[in-house]
């Protein structure tokens, strides 16, 4: 029997039907090694991954006068000369706050190895599954926070790979319930909680004597306490979005996405260090015209919400925002009225802490065809990200077979973006 198998089927059984709740996925990363930053104030991370394939020439490459610009306009932004797609209107007027880099190439134009390389930094292959962000910020910063997760999932993302379940994020599938199955039945008083868990202990004990020494067993005994305290804890509060005033709900707006992004808000103030907030819908090879409209004012909404909100909490500049997709779509219209697959140019964004902002990086040809100067890969994109986080990117870290790995991989940071 696979030993570790068992003793996670275990672990859920009797959360389920003794405690009366369902264990949180990717608590895990609570029970993970202390801060071994030695007390340093942590940056953090929100990363909006736009899945599907943002185009670039109709949100932050457009290419006005050019056949390939399609059906998309343009507006002048608040950097002279700065021009975005018509649906970015706020945005446009906070470019300042930006780095856009536009010159972004990839070497795969497939969605699930596109997203696995932007979120990994290495090529999806079968011997090995690499970490995210989330994971790799756990493991070289430690948590900052005794009771909440590292890392947190909105809609999907990356898990910890090879680095195992204590570094795995949290997922959370609707913004708007949080974290569901955490509220023990009315029945379930502190008394007969506190009675099952001594019979899931009892439950336990020949489990226990035939893995004495399971450094990894061992370890979900801490993830026992540490999830049980969570449930106790005021902290999950953070999770529960429907606590913000009304009038701040109604800036982020009703969307998935902007939901996502109040969410990420709140778990970013209450001491999260990295949240993922999935945005779909983005594979536009039919009606681009029709479908445009919505996501681009969408993420025109959300991001432009996110980002005064932060600065207003002040609370942007140890937070790194960045808004990713896994390639881009190619500068002509096909017979469908759509976009297809292009992974030689498109649009990334970064803001906030650590990030020279106010500068457009990198530009494509006439046509948004290629990534003409200053090429940025998929490698080098992440490099700069690990070193704005201020992680160790060239520090090797190796796997449970002895493989070495890096977070930079092959890339080397933008020296321009990174302040």
């Amino acid at each position: 029997m696979n030993e570790d198998f068992s003793r996670r089927s275990f672990v859920q059984a009797v959360a389920k039907s003794c405690l009366g709740v369902s264990l949180l996925p990717g608590l895990a990363s609570i029970a993970a090694a202390a801060n071994p930053s030695g007390g340093k104030k942590n940056k953090r991370m929100i990363y909006l991954f736009m899945s599907g394939a943002m185009s670039q020439i109709d949100t932050f490459d457009p290419k006005p006068g050019r056949d390939g610009q399609g059906p998309t306009g343009v507006i002048r932004t608040k950097l002279p000369g700065v021009q975005f797609g018509e649906h970015f209107p706020k945005l446009a007027a906070m470019a300042d706050k930006l780095a856009i880099i536009r010159s972004m190439n990839s070497t795969t134009g497939a969605h699930g190895p596109g997203q696995y390389l932007m979120r990994t930094n290495y090529t999806e292959i079968a011997s090995i599954v690499h970490p995210g962000w989330g994971s790799w910020l756990q493991k070289t910063q430690g948590r900052s926070h005794p009771s909440l997760p590292a890392s947190v999932q909105v809609g999907g993302g990356q898990g910890p790979g090879w680095l195992g379940t204590a570094y795995a994020p949290v997922p959370v599938g609707d913004p708007d319930k949080g974290l569901e199955n955490t509220k023990p039945p009315a029945y379930m008083t502190d008394q007969l909680f506190d009675h099952r868990m001594d019979l899931a202990a009892e439950f336990d004990k020949p489990f226990r004597k035939r893995t004495i020494g399971n450094l990894e067993v061992d370890g979900y005994d801490e993830l026992y306490r540490d999830a049980i305290g969570l449930l106790r804890s005021k902290d999950l509060a953070a999770f529960d979005i429907q606590a913000e005033p009304q009038s701040i709900q109604e800036k982020y707006g009703q969307s998935k996405l902007g939901r996502g992004c109040l969410l990420a808000r709140r778990l970013i103030e209450h001491g999260v260090q990295f949240v993922e907030v999935n945005y779909g819908g983005w594979d536009h090879h039919n009606e681009l015209a029709e479908s445009m409209p919505e996501h681009g004012s969408t993420l025109d909404q959300a991001l432009s919400t996110l980002l005064g909100d932060l600065e207003d909490r002040g609370l942007l500049e140890e937070t790194l925002v960045v808004v990713g997709t896994e390639f881009g779509r190619k500068p002509s219209i096909n017979a469908r009225g759509g976009r297809d697959h292009h992974p030689a140019a498109y649009s990334c964004l970064m803001a906030g802490g650590g990030i020279n902002v106010g500068q457009v990086y990198g530009s494509t040809d006439k046509d948004a065809f290629y990534a003409d100067d200053n090429p940025v890969s998929v490698e080098d994109f992440n490099a700069t990200i690990g070193a704005a986080l201020g992680l160790p990117i060239e520090q090797e870290f190796f796997s449970p077979q002895g493989r070495p790995f890096t977070i930079a991989h092959d890339g080397i940071p933008i020296d321009a973006i990174v302040s």
